[in-house]
């Protein structure tokens, strides 16, 4: 088709062996040992892709701690944040693993990134219009991913990354980290076992975004390539509020734009709405009709939704409801009790109800504390167990097991957000087909699922 990149590894390889404007340089690290987990032959090669407030305050964290894990190179389209990234590198080798790094590999594109053979992993912490066609490019490439929620900013990329990370085979984790947290795990193996009674209902409570005026059109900083920053996005003039600021780490514009992020319903939404289908048993399928409305900004830069209230009912009869009214986290409900939980600091070193979760400000809820400490014998369900999201990744690379979030998995929650959004935007019910992922008889939803992308920042995969 006119105006589109093919994305075949080949053609792939084709396009990173004639793109410009990234450095790479040759490492120069005296390990503290040769042997044990830091030696080479132990070690997997890793680039991060995006530097900003994310990657640096979660993803390079979370990642680097791990021995295993050997930060090979890191990629920004600022070059501002791209030196603030080469030396938080080598300032981690330094006062953790006592090791003089000097030479991580830099890259102003990442396609530049991908290309470097010696790179077996990359983690994407990029604004989220970008994910899906990094990601894709990512696996075509052969490398592991991990990617920062949501999966895509549209269904269409979703199903496309999926299948692309299917057919390569690259271990792919998305960054909804509370599948690793134990309060979450177990709130959803106490539903899955039939503790609460039938399930009949769930809440989920996100926050919202404040919307902004009207922001002027500023000169493009010349240490940013905004141009590729844009990407697939349509063209907008640049101001500072637009993408992320100049002068620190704090968040970023683009997350209450529509033209690069859904705002909260996929922000916050991937992450409580993959719970919900853990608890369910819903990994692989979605809602069967969904609806919903929200007040979205009438003007001003800022233009994702305020107030909404989103209703999904599924083929097993449950209704979830997602509401900004709702505190923040998932309430479970069924015919015998309820069960919430949300983020926060969680023990099990206790027998006592109340210091398992039975007190009012306990991450870990429930109508009668002591469901909270029923017993869940091998005979019954037993979710799949990790307490390190990174970890847990990294060692999924080495072994070759799934990990606790594939790429399957992740679509899933995003799309359920999506259509969300889709649905508070139409302001009206809509019937969805899980198993082919399309609306029913519904051509104006169907339509939204994808939308236009810039030339030459094109996905299509033949």
């Amino acid at each position: 088709m006119k105006n589109k990149t093919v994305l075949s590894r080949r053609n792939f390889l084709k396009i990173t062996g004639t793109t410009v404007g990234g450095m790479a340089v040759m490492p120069s690290i005296v390990p503290s040992s040769v042997r044990g987990p830091y030696a080479p032959s132990n070690r997997i090669n890793i680039g991060f892709i995006g530097m900003g407030r994310i990657a640096r305050e979660h993803n390079f964290p979370g990642v680097a701690k791990h021995p295993q894990a050997h930060i090979l190179a890191v990629c920004d389209l600022d070059s501002k944040r791209l030196e603030d990234a080469r030396r938080l590198v080598e300032t981690f080798y330094a006062e953790k693993r006592g090791e003089k790094y000097t030479g991580v590999r830099t890259y102003a594109n990442y396609r530049e990134l991908l290309a470097d053979k010696e790179i077996d992993a990359v983690v994407i912490s990029t604004p989220d219009h970008w994910h899906g066609l990094i990601a894709i490019e990512a696996a075509l490439a052969g490398k592991h991913i991990y990617l920062e929620k949501p999966c895509t900013l549209t269904h269409e990329e979703g199903r496309i990354l999926s299948n692309v990370v299917h057919r390569t085979g690259v271990v792919f984790q998305l960054g909804t980290q509370q599948r690793s947290w134990e309060q979450f795990r177990r709130a959803c193996e106490l539903v899955r076992n039939g503790r609460i009674g039938e399930l009949k209902h769930i809440q989920v409570g996100l926050p919202v975004d404040p919307s902004c005026g009207e922001e002027p059109e500023m000169p493009v900083p010349p240490n940013l390539n905004y141009e590729m920053w844009l990407g697939p996005a349509r063209w907008a003039p640049y101001t500072e509020k637009r993408v992320h600021p100049q002068h620190d780490y704090s968040r970023p514009g683009w997350l209450r734009i529509e033209d690069y992020c859904l705002g909260m319903i996929t922000g916050w939404g991937v992450h409580h709405m993959d719970i919900v289908h853990w608890g369910m048993g819903t990994e692989y399928t979605g809602p069967v009709t969904i609806s919903g409305r929200a007040e979205f900004p009438q003007s001003g830069l800022w233009t994702v939704h305020g107030k909404y209230k989103v209703d999904a009912y599924y083929a097993n009869g449950v209704h979830v409801e997602i509401s900004d009214d709702f505190p923040n986290g998932v309430r479970f409900e069924g015919t015998e009790g309820w069960i919430f939980v949300t983020r926060g600091n969680y023990s099990v070193t206790s027998s006592d109800p109340n210091k398992k979760g039975g007190h009012a400000d306990s991450p870990l809820q429930a109508s009668n504390p002591s469901l909270l400490t029923s017993k869940i014998p091998d005979t019954e369900i037993h979710l799949y167990k990790s307490t390190d999201h990174h970890g847990n990744w990294l060692s999924c690379i080495q072994t070759g097991l799934p990990p606790v979030c594939p790429v399957e998995t992740g679509h899933r929650s995003t799309a359920v957000c999506i259509i969300s959004h889709i649905a508070m935007k139409l302001g009206r019910t809509l019937h969805w087909d899980p198993l082919r992922e399309r609306f029913i008889n519904d051509d104006e939803a169907n339509a939204m699922l994808s939308r236009h992308q810039r030339y030459p920042y094109v996905i299509d995969v033949r």
